[in-house]
């Protein structure tokens, strides 16, 4: 048996990826026009995190920071060295919109080498490839949030690609003609443990992920003795690739900031925020059946509203089970038509991993989610559901596909198209016009966007020579939007991260302690760091600016600017 694509496919491929990235391109344009792309605060920080890097007082790699991943920011540097891109926040779609191409393709990929890989090459397993493909790339919050500078298109690209060339070596492994194949099973086993390690740079979602399929293919080779010489050095080079970039970012934050767990204790962890709100507390916060009910009613609002959620649960549900019980029965020919001894179907469930992921998060980890539909009934964290989409496109297509297998009559498949055609319809329908992404964003962004809007006009009107001493941790949009460069800004990250807790030699300590021999102007929101160490007896207000729901913003004048 063959693992190389067929022109046939090929072909299919190259047809899906152009209709993929006509999607991409009309409503990124879409979202464009309306001034959408930037709703979303995170999205604002991401972008400027990576300008920074080289638009700075202290530019340099120390600028991405701890608790956010690298490899997202190292993508969009290319693109934010424009000051348009940068300023319009298109430099930072980019990336987003590339990786939404490909995670579709890997939906594709994924069902298809998987039922081919059964023996199944007929019209029912090509539409069934393309039916999970358009589930996934159709949801109306995965396409608003391609179109912006979140992390979630990319993450869920390389997790795709991850599970399709593990399920992939799986095959190879699996196959009679282990001499042939072993040269395919490595290729495919580096190419998983190079996408895992891409994803480790992207998301903490990965560094789950990657245990779990470390752990399955040493489990697989160990119980594979026809193959287990040959692909000794493929394994440790899979495990190698995978490890070593949560070990290199454990590394680099003991380096940098003489903490290995900086990005997951440190003064700006999920952890930490948690602990600086007193008296709150999140829905599921050490009580692990809530978090997994909050987290899979998140799951449902990003697929559909109402009543056309719980389908989707059932569904996806009865296609893992049945893909778990076809792919390890012998006698599991009427579902699938294949060989015997495969079980190939199994690794599929690894799309799951987010569940568990999730929940310990939400319950152990100081991550919150709110949806509005239930207590506090409010916006908060509701894309993380989106993690599961990749698992539902999977499944609920899976579902149908075996309930037609099982049917073997025309009516029965042309019925049950129908009803997948009116669920994968009714249900985004449902939620086109106001995607919970779209609205999480843009209910959570109104009054910062109006306070960024009133500060971008007031310091355009400033000289433009002038230095600024501002915090950028909340409201670095505004810089953006007035099109202010980073480099005239002194802001908490220009000092040595590894000078703990403070670097009395830093510029941004200097400046706190001495604003006027540092800067020009002083920009100081309510509880900030330059609002509560600043030294204000050199400082002379300019201006206020109190917008509801906002820590109140003072300009102030340094007396060498008023000399």
């Amino acid at each position: 048996m063959s693992l190389q694509p067929t022109p046939r496919w090929d072909r299919e491929t190259a047809l899906l990826a152009w209709l993929t990235a006509c999607v991409s391109i009309f409503s990124f344009l879409f979202y464009f026009r309306r001034g959408d792309i930037l709703l979303y605060g995170d999205a604002v920080a991401h972008i400027n995190i990576a300008r920074r890097v080289f638009d700075s007082r202290t530019p340099g790699l120390l600028q991405l920071g701890t608790v956010w991943l690298p490899l997202p920011h190292l993508l969009m540097i290319p693109f934010l060295f424009s000051n348009w891109m940068w300023n319009s926040g298109v430099g930072g779609s980019i990336p987003s919109m590339a990786a939404y191409v490909f995670g579709t393709l890997g939906i594709f990929r994924l069902v298809r080498s998987a039922l081919t890989g059964a023996g199944d090459s007929d019209g029912l397993t090509r539409a069934t490839a393309w039916a999970a493909a358009a589930v996934y790339a159709a949801n109306p919050n995965l396409i608003f949030l391609q179109a912006t500078a979140m992390t979630e298109p990319l993450y869920l690209a390389l997790f795709i690609w991850a599970v399709v060339y593990f399920n992939e070596f799986l095959q190879a492994a699996g196959s009679s003609a282990d001499g042939d194949q072993s040269g395919i099973v490595s290729s495919s086993l580096v190419k998983c443990g190079i996408c895992l390690a891409a994803a480790c740079l992207t998301r903490y979602d990965a560094w789950f992920l990657t245990g779990a399929i470390c752990t399955a293919a040493v489990l697989v080779l160990a119980l594979n003795a026809r193959c287990r010489n040959q692909l000794r050095t493929g394994l440790r080079t899979f495990i190698l690739l995978a490890t070593a970039t949560p070990l290199f970012w454990l590394a680099y934050n003991a380096a940098v900031y003489r903490n290995p767990l900086e990005f997951a204790n440190g003064p700006y962890s999920a952890k930490a925020i948690e602990q600086r709100t007193p008296g709150t507390s999140h829905p599921g916060s050490h009580n692990l059946q809530v978090a997994v009910s909050y987290f899979l009613k998140s799951a449902e609002l990003n697929l559909a509203a109402g009543n056309w959620q719980r389908p989707w649960i059932l569904l996806a549900l009865a296609g893992a089970l049945t893909s778990l019980m076809a792919g390890f029965a012998r006698n599991s020919r009427s579902l699938l038509n294949q060989n015997p001894a495969g079980r190939q179907l199994w690794p599929l469930l690894l799309l799951w991993i987010p569940l568990p992921f999730y929940a310990l998060s939400v319950a152990h980890g100081g991550v919150p989610i709110f949806i509005p539909v239930w207590w506090p009934f409010s916006y908060y964290n509701v894309r993380y559901g989106l993690q599961l989409l990749p698992a539902f496109a999977v499944f609920a297509t899976l579902a149908f596909y075996f309930m037609t297998r099982l049917a073997q009559s025309r009516a029965v498949t042309a019925a049950l198209a129908g009803m997948a055609l009116i669920l994968v319809g009714a249900s985004y329908i449902s939620i086109w016009r106001d995607p919970v992404c779209f609205r999480e964003a843009w209910i959570n962004s109104r009054t910062r966007i109006a306070l960024e809007q009133e500060l971008a006009d007031f310091v355009k009107a400033l000289p433009p020579d002038s230095t600024l001493l501002m915090y950028l941790g909340d409201h670095v949009g505004a810089l953006q939007e007035a099109g202010i460069p980073l480099r005239r800004v002194i802001y908490e990250g220009n000092h040595r991260a590894w000078r703990q807790p403070i670097d009395a030699e830093g510029l941004w300590e200097r400046a706190l302690a001495n604003p006027s021999q540092y800067a020009d102007f002083v920009i100081a929101f309510e509880g900030d760091a330059v609002s509560v160490g600043v030294r204000k007896i050199d400082l002379v207000p300019l201006a206020v600016l109190n917008v509801s729901g906002q820590s109140k913003a003072v300009i102030y004048r340094t007396r060498a600017q008023a000399r």
